[in-house]
């Protein structure tokens, strides 16, 4: 097999979601942070409309997500559902990672169905997991609903909107089997 093919492949299947209780308390340098937004730069994009737009937060910027989190988690939850534990776990996941990227859309529906911009950002988002596993980062998308209301937060435009935010931090986790079905089951060959 050919070189590349091998070091890719290895690096795909190694990728792993590596969660925030698992990370060390350890700053990710700038320039690796950078990397790992550069490879995002690459994923394919329809019309060259490049729709990924990232927020990075680092130090005192994740505190104030983790309590902008509970803020909405508390208006939004009716209070007969409401759940301490939840509310003090957004401080706590928040300053457990080394940074947090706000994962953002912004649509251009006079050129592109919303599909297409959401397939972009999903591509772009998975060039930053491969490029932090190649980094030996730990790297964990989070969609929670709350991600909705924020907006104002991360201070998106009219045509923008959040879709997740992507832990990352430094990690000892061990390396472990991906659980999948075999492709074969997942493929089907039309040939006349």
């Amino acid at each position: 097999m050919n070189e590349s093919y091998e070091h890719l492949i290895r690096i795909i299947k190694q990728r792993r979601s590596i969660f925030p209780a698992s990370y060390l308390s350890k700053e990710i340098p700038e320039e690796l942070l950078l990397q790992v937004l550069e490879s995002a730069n690459y994923a394919p994009t329809h019309k060259l409309s490049q729709p990924w737009r990232f927020t990075v937060l680092t130090g005192a910027a994740k505190t104030r997500l983790g309590e902008e989190l509970g803020r909405i988690y508390k208006e939004t939850i009716p209070e007969e559902r409401f759940m301490q534990k939840k509310y003090d776990g957004f401080a706590v996941k928040t300053s457990q990672a080394a940074a947090i990227i706000a994962i953002g859309v912004q649509f251009h529906p006079d050129k592109l169905p919303e599909w297409e911009e959401l397939a972009s950002v999903a591509c772009a988002v998975q060039n930053m997991a491969l490029t932090a596993e190649s980094l030996s980062l730990g790297g964990y998308w989070s969609s929670p609903p709350l991600i909705a209301h924020l907006g104002d937060f991360l201070d998106l435009g009219s045509d923008e909107k959040c879709y997740g935010l992507f832990y990352l931090g430094y990690h000892q986790e061990e390396s472990r089997s991906a659980n999948r079905t075999p492709m074969t089951e997942k493929i089907r060959w039309m040939k006349e």
